[in-house]
């Protein structure tokens, strides 16, 4: 742009000459310079928007073309693919349990669809397929078999007794479509662990089966790669122990009215799962939908092992006394004051029953004591104790193969005082799931070692890093033998099997805040047999209730423990784990053989 000067040198020479003032030149100057630059930028927006509306119309005389050319064409098949030039592969790799029994699997099935162009009787196509397939609807069929339609999707996974059906009908416009589906032979068994799996990419020859849930998604990539085709993917749990344990806990959770119910078996040392319950379940052959509206966890596709995270009550009492008695603050025999109620600021902290002005660390432990508990948090401090159950995996999601595990995330509080430790120290305040839980009991009783849980089954066997010494694990065992044996806990004393656990009733929390009067989280976790903990467990009924002797019982005791021995009594053979011998007493009369 050629710029002009603003101030003409000759007009305010001329003006200075004759006397007059020069201020007029410059402000004419400025005015007109300025709707110079006025008009030229005007211009310049003229031209942007006629640009930019050519565009537009351009645009859509391009999408209007096409619609017009669609609109006048018949549906043509699904190509081959997405992707130009890419093969969809179906093939998935197998799902064995620890023992190679076989938990998923694909099969070839069919897909089924029409060429209307090329019925020779739809009318009776159309009859036949709405009688084969009922949840058809019989009149739009025959609409669309005598319409201009040149393809249509019937059903896109069939069953060999549908297919044979079809074939009867016996129609050269009705084709069938290579399929493999994902087959659980075991139906609901270990569901919540399995997932479930789908179609992906989908053409009339084949379709991508890929995971939507559970282990099928978490290790999709790997069930998938043709390179591990041969290899199927061994998971730690035990057929029939899980089998075991769903039987068990369904009828449990049946007859004592529970909402929900959840159970794990765990190795003590590996933190290999043995079995993982989560009811109600469903059927992954036939996988339910998400729910839409309302709470998630009222869906039987929620994992209450894993998703689940609640105030799991006194079964953290443990962690307490253990770490009281690591850091040498304490021992089993230590006397504390539990006069009950304990009052810290405006909270007063109670027991269930009146224990008497002192116990001993054992007794806290045996009794459920939540005061007792208070004041070993209060030995400990905050700080110490945050660290303690942090080490533990008890502060963030645990890493558990499976694709929810990552959506069962701790609540914590905001801050961890004084008030937070005392509450935490008997399970409130702070929420975390059952294999949270499971992985924290493994630790306390099988030397003192960090235990990692894991779905896959392994035989080398990494140790993990010391959190407690084996002498303090060697008390915690010890402590909750009596829990089983003088406790909470004494219908698990399962003959044989040196049971030991803790009980945990947790009220639950109203959604508007406090807590419910009359409904319960209900847990027992422990291990056996307690002389040489080789199996961990940890059972939880949600909202379970029984009359008894004119009572409503709800507490652990009375609920979540005779279904943890009655499942126990179920596994233990079957896991190998062999009843110790009971000495008999004498009764005077000896047998003498022959």
């Amino acid at each position: 742009m050629i710029r002009k000067p603003l101030r003409p040198l000759a007009r305010i020479l001329q003006a200075r000459e004759s006397g007059e003032s020069t201020d007029a030149i410059q402000r004419e100057n400025m005015r007109l310079r300025q709707e110079e630059e006025r008009d030229h930028g005007r211009q310049r927006a003229e031209l942007r928007l006629l640009v930019l509306g050519a565009a537009f119309v351009m645009g859509f005389v391009m999408v209007g073309g096409r619609m017009a050319l669609l609109a006048s064409t018949d549906p043509g098949e699904p190509t081959m693919s997405s992707g130009a030039g890419a093969v969809i592969t179906s093939q998935r790799g197998d799902i064995v349990d620890r023992n190679g029994r076989l938990l998923a699997t694909n099969i070839e099935t069919a897909s089924v669809y029409v060429h209307p162009h090329q019925l020779i009787d739809p009318d009776r196509a159309a009859s036949e397929l709405a009688r084969i397939f009922p949840e058809l609807d019989e009149a739009r069929l025959h609409q669309d078999f005598n319409s201009e339609r040149r393809f249509m999707w019937i059903r896109r996974q069939i069953s060999p007794e549908q297919r044979q059906a079809v074939h009867d009908i016996g129609d050269p416009g009705i084709l069938f479509g290579a399929r493999e589906t994902r087959l659980y032979p075991n139906g609901p068994v270990a569901a919540h662990i399995m997932g479930g799996a789908g179609f992906g990419s989908e053409g009339v020859a084949s379709a991508e089966v890929i995971g939507v849930a559970g282990v099928e998604r978490f290790f999709d990539a790997r069930l998938r790669d043709p390179a591990m085709a041969a290899e199927p993917l061994q998971l730690s749990i035990d057929l029939t122990v899980q089998a075991a344990v769903e039987e068990v806990l369904y009828g449990g959770m049946t007859m004592l009215n529970a909402k929900g119910a959840s159970g794990i078996i765990m190795d003590a040392y590996t933190g290999e799962i043995i079995a993982m319950a989560s009811l109600p379940d469903f059927d992954p052959n036939d996988r339910p939908r998400v729910l839409t509206t309302g709470d998630q966890s009222d869906s039987p596709l929620f994992n209450r092992a894993v998703q689940g995270v609640y105030e799991l009550g006194s079964v953290f009492k443990i962690f307490a006394a253990a770490q009281a008695i690591e850091l040498g603050l304490v021992n089993q025999d230590t006397v504390l004051d539990t006069r009950s109620p304990l009052v810290v600021g405006r909270f007063r902290i109670s027991d269930f029953d009146n224990y008497g002005p002192t116990n001993s660390v054992h007794r806290i432990i045996e009794k459920s004591s939540n005061v007792g508990s208070a004041r070993l948090a209060m030995l400990i401090g905050p700080e110490r104790q945050r660290n303690f159950l942090g080490s533990l995996g008890f502060l963030q999601p645990t890493a558990l193969e499976l694709s929810e595990a990552a959506t069962g995330v701790p609540l914590l509080p905001r801050t961890w005082g004084e008030l937070t430790s005392i509450t935490a120290s008997y399970g409130h305040g702070f929420s975390s799931s059952p294999v949270h839980l499971a992985a924290g009991y493994a630790t306390m009783v099988n030397g003192g070692h960090l235990v990692r849980p894991t779905l896959l089954h392994t035989e080398e066997h990494v140790q993990g890093v010391p959190i407690i010494s084996p002498a303090t694990s060697q008390d915690v065992r010890e402590m909750l033998r009596a829990v089983v044996t003088s406790g909470t806990a004494s219908f698990a004393d399962v003959p044989g099997y040196e049971v030991g656990g803790k009980t945990g009733s947790a009220d639950k929390p109203r959604p508007t805040g406090g807590y419910y009067d009359d409904k319960v989280i209900a847990t027992f976790a422990g291990a056996f047999p307690m002389n040489d903990p080789r199996y961990v467990f940890v059972i939880t009924l949600d909202e379970a209730s029984e009359y008894i002797a004119g009572m409503t019982r709800r507490t652990a005791g009375w609920t979540t423990v005779p279904v943890t021995a009655e499942i126990i009594r179920r596994i233990a053979p079957l896991l190998g784990v062999r009843p110790a011998v009971e000495l008999l007493a004498s009764s005077g009369v000896t047998a003498i053989a022959r």
